[in-house]
């Protein structure tokens, strides 16, 4: 598909919208004005990222002719250095460009909710678990996005066997989409005695926050029952009955929720958990009925499949769906990661723009 076209395309649509919004009238219906507002920034953030994609091509273009034309060792040596480091840029606006360019999901602009568990590997593994969750952490951090607690279950070594986070920001679904499935450490464990290497799994899951208007949940499908909190050390626990169990009785799906000392708090924070856990369901079972041809190339974000190994022996981080290795370990987990999401964006980009292209070149069944 040709980039410049399609970028046109959406010009039309921009100047649309800039006469629509341009009426008073439009602003008598709320969610209406909302929707289109929310268009027109994104067309105009996809504008300014072509426009520096633009420019860090022409830049390229520039000093490649003065390649060609001067004669002057110097200068090709400057030019040279300039050049490379050029076409970094213009591959990085690329990159932002695709991302900017993925058609907007209905979930994008929902709170996200962020599930880490550990998985196979014992300590070992509720340790890699606490890891990731600070590396997810630090990157929120940056984004400006807010994280909430929604539950936690810490392991006996400081650990965590699970813990759940609602994330609030602009973004915040979009970015860490392609995170959900299985991760994979391998490392020496600080209790392995002989040095030994050992891999260990913790599982990630990426949730779009449910809305009561999503999932309507009958009392007599639930079953609440209250419990005193349990884990280790920290003052309160075991004290009161303040944690909160939720079975939805038609799915038997369990939700457990202790974070806070509230009951009340907790029986909220464990009916939106819920709650989300069954959209998720709900979605997961629309995008299996879709053709294979039109799932994601990069992955179906399934919570069981293996998508990246953590090797800190060989200070690497390897993504198993494009492939595509980093090194840099510890800068990566310390919430360094946005490289990795904007080459995962710019793969299902493309593939979404090659799909839209086959569709567009194949002739058309006549009737």
């Amino acid at each position: 598909m040709d980039l410049t076209g399609y970028i046109s395309h959406l010009r039309e649509r921009y100047d649309e919208l800039e006469e629509t919004l341009a009426h008073p009238e439009i602003y008598s219906h709320p969610e209406r004005a909302a929707e289109l507002t929310r268009e027109h920034a994104r067309l105009k953030e996809i504008f300014e990222q072509h426009r520096l994609w633009i420019s860090a091509q022409e830049r390229v273009e520039s000093l490649e002719a003065l390649l060609r034309e001067s004669e002057d060792p110097e200068i090709h040596r400057m030019a040279e250095q300039e050049l490379a480091e050029t076409r970094l840029e213009a591959e990085k606006a690329h990159g932002r460009l695709l991302l900017a360019l993925l058609p907007g999901d209905d979930n994008d602009s929902r709170n996200t909710m962020l599930e880490i568990r550990a998985g196979t590997g014992g300590e070992e593994a509720a340790l890699f678990a606490a890891d990731l969750y600070r590396m997810y952490s630090r990157y929120a951090e940056k984004r400006g996005w807010r994280l909430t607690p929604m539950s936690l279950a810490p392991s006996d070594l400081g650990g965590l066997k699970e813990i759940i986070v609602e994330i609030s920001g602009e973004g915040a679904y979009r970015q860490l989409r392609f995170e959900s499935g299985v991760h994979r450490v391998q490392r020496v464990p600080a209790t392995e005695s002989q040095g030994r290497v050992h891999t260990s799994t913790a599982t990630v899951a990426v949730l779009p926050e449910a809305e009561e208007v999503d999932v309507v949940l009958k009392p007599e499908d639930l079953r609440i029952e209250v419990c005193r909190a349990g884990g280790p050390g920290g003052q309160g626990v075991n004290t009161t009955d303040s944690a909160v169990q939720v079975l939805h009785i038609p799915t038997g799906l369990i939700v457990r929720c202790q974070e806070g000392r509230s009951q009340i708090k907790n029986r909220e924070k464990a009916i939106t958990i819920l709650r989300t856990r069954l959209l998720a369901q709900k979605q997961q079972e629309e995008r299996a009925r879709l053709s294979s041809e039109r799932r994601s190339l990069i992955g179906s974000g399934d919570r069981h499949e293996k998508i990246r190994t953590y090797n800190f022996p060989q200070d690497r981080v390897t993504d198993h769906r494009i492939p595509i290795t980093f090194h840099g370990l510890a800068s990566f987990l310390d919430g360094n990661i946005e490289p990795l999401l904007e080459v995962l964006a710019k793969k299902e980009m493309e593939a979404r723009l090659a799909t839209e292209e086959a569709a567009s070149a194949s002739p058309r069944a006549t009737p």
